[in-house]
């Protein structure tokens, strides 16, 4: 059963089973009773999000491509890129991707974070980090890898 690759908030798969959040803070203004009945997580992981500091290179990227400055946003993005791989390199958080991994071929879960847009999150990276480890990933769910924050997703696009 196929890991998807999910924003936390959206509506559930009919057959997605156990959401795991992958993020630094739970929601705000939502009680914990109900993160899960809200579509958030049932389990929250944070060991799997970006550390703050590299965190703060993501956001950055942000505001200068919403700023209209796309090459400076570009470089900030890759070097989140490579610090987040760094951080997921580590024993533990690699062990973890391992497990999730393994898990895929006969569980049914989802893991995501609340970003819109997964080309410019940390769960695009995770796919990638997933796809590697020879995760099985839900057929329909878009492969954004690694992709710089301008990319567009289309069906033709490789990573």
């Amino acid at each position: 059963m196929p890991i998807r690759i999910v924003q936390l908030g959206s509506p559930r798969h009919a057959d997605e089973g156990l959401r795991i959040g992958t993020v630094r803070r739970p929601p705000r203004g939502v009680p914990k009773a109900e993160f899960a009945s809200r579509d958030y997580y049932d389990v929250w992981y944070p060991e799997l999000s970006p550390q703050p500091d590299t965190m703060h290179t993501a956001l950055e990227s942000h505001r200068l491509q919403d700023h209209g400055q796309q090459a400076e946003a570009d470089k900030l993005w890759q070097q989140f890129v490579r610090k987040f791989r760094k951080e997921m390199a580590d024993p533990a958080a690699s062990r973890t991707l391992d497990l999730l991994a393994a898990l895929s071929q006969h569980s049914a879960f989802a893991i995501g974070c609340y970003c819109e847009q997964e080309a410019r999150c940390h769960r695009g990276i995770l796919r990638s980090l997933l796809k590697e480890r020879g995760a099985d990933i839900a057929n329909g769910d878009k492969d954004t890898g690694d992709m710089n924050p301008g990319e567009k997703y289309t069906d033709d696009t490789v990573h």
